[in-house]
């Protein structure tokens, strides 16, 4: 048989069989009783995933660029609230962009591409303006800069501002302790670290953000109100607008594998896994774009060496079984991003350095054979 590519683009990640068997059941009454179990026990395992037993969980059709429009209109105050934006790349500047949509009075407080805003510069932003929501990117999938974001809930709850966070590329793999750390917003998807398919919209807000939402009355949104949703989600059986079926009963079951690892489990694989991943690389003559300070465990973005030309590279690997994503804007054509998220194994890690060095080989680029394999074994246990 022919293997299957092994997608190490930064979303949608492998989907394994389990998963894939559950999306692939037959397709049930949106309100009878195998959705009603699958979507409640869905809702509560998700606030597990991010340690907020007493909030609510919404999973509805759409993707990421939904959920931050959910998180968003749902928090802040059209009329009168303001809003500070951190953000380290591409996603970041989608929020701000949401924002100048819906006419919400914003500000962005942008770091370098590669590297994430420091925490004594959102204290220092925080103490020059008054703001009413700040919002950062967990782990921006252009850069692969992950965020200090305990550091930067703490100075939010200091300046009583609520503190929401896309997690589109972080939850399921990275902390996220929404009750310990006062987040009062994380927006994500399915496809990331969870090992869904796409085509989900996913948040969960804490009872703060929840009486926020409550406060405002009318927002200028209908499908994307959690109020209208939140029947729904405490019982599936009623309904306002027709579920993605198959793909909620397949996020349910990727929910129990994450469960089944346990999160301790989950994050310390990921945290190795993104050791592992550069340092192959790294033996192999790749640099990276990313900060060390802010590597992120779920995604690399390797520079090119001298001789390795990008869209060369990237369709020769592609033959030899791997897909990884070009650069964006200012990094496209200069570097390549690698996912490494999710129920990624260390078979699949070990064909990918695999299919590396013969990729290399073929392009008549130099290395140590072997040589990446072996660095990466070594933080793997």
């Amino acid at each position: 048989m022919t293997r299957e590519k092994l997608l190490l683009i930064p979303g949608p990640s492998p989907v394994v069989p389990r998963i894939l068997d559950a999306l692939a059941a037959p397709t049930v009454s949106h309100v009878g009783p195998e959705m009603v179990r699958d979507l409640r026990d869905a809702c509560e395992d998700l606030k597990k995933v991010v340690f907020c037993p007493a909030g609510e969980a919404f999973i509805v059709s759409g993707a990421g660029t939904l959920s931050m429009e959910i998180a968003l209109l749902n928090t802040v105050n059209i009329q009168k609230d303001r809003v500070l934006i951190l953000s380290q790349g591409y996603f970041g500047k989608r929020m701000v962009e949401i924002c100048e949509v819906f006419g919400i009075r914003h500000d962005a407080l942008e770091a370098e591409w590669g590297k994430a805003v420091l925490p004594g510069e959102l204290e220092a932003q925080l103490r020059k303006d008054a703001y009413d929501v700040v919002v950062c990117t967990h782990v921006d999938t252009a850069t692969g800069a992950g965020a200090p974001v305990e550091d930067y809930a703490k100075a939010a709850n200091a300046a009583e501002a609520l503190f929401i966070v896309d997690g589109v590329c972080a939850t399921g793999g990275v902390p996220e302790r929404m009750d310990d750390w006062r987040i009062d917003v994380v927006l994500t998807a399915a496809q990331k670290c969870f090992g869904a398919p796409p085509g989900l919209a996913i948040a969960v807000f804490s009872e703060r953000a929840m009486a926020r939402r409550r406060g405002l009355g009318s927002i200028p949104a209908y499908y994307a109100d959690i109020l209208r949703w939140l029947p729904i989600m405490k019982e599936p059986a009623k309904y306002f607008s027709t579920p993605c079926v198959n793909e909620i009963r397949s996020f349910r079951e990727a929910l129990r594998l994450v469960l089944e690892e346990g999160m301790e489990e989950r994050f310390r694989r990921h945290e190795a896994i993104g050791r592992a991943v550069r340092a192959g690389l790294a033996a192999l003559g790749f640099t990276f774009f990313t900060d060390p300070g802010f590597f992120a465990p779920t995604l690399s973005v390797p520079q090119y060496p001298a001789g390795v030309e990008d869209k060369a590279f990237r369709q020769t690997l592609y033959e030899n079984g791997v897909v990884v994503a070009g650069g964006l804007a200012p990094t496209t054509g200069k570097v390549f991003r690698m996912g490494h998220m999710g129920n990624l194994s260390t078979d699949d890690l070990k064909f990918a350095f695999e299919a590396l060095e013969t990729t290399l080989r073929s392009l008549k680029y130099g290395f140590e054979p072997e040589a990446a394999w072996k660095a990466a074994r070594a933080h793997l246990g």
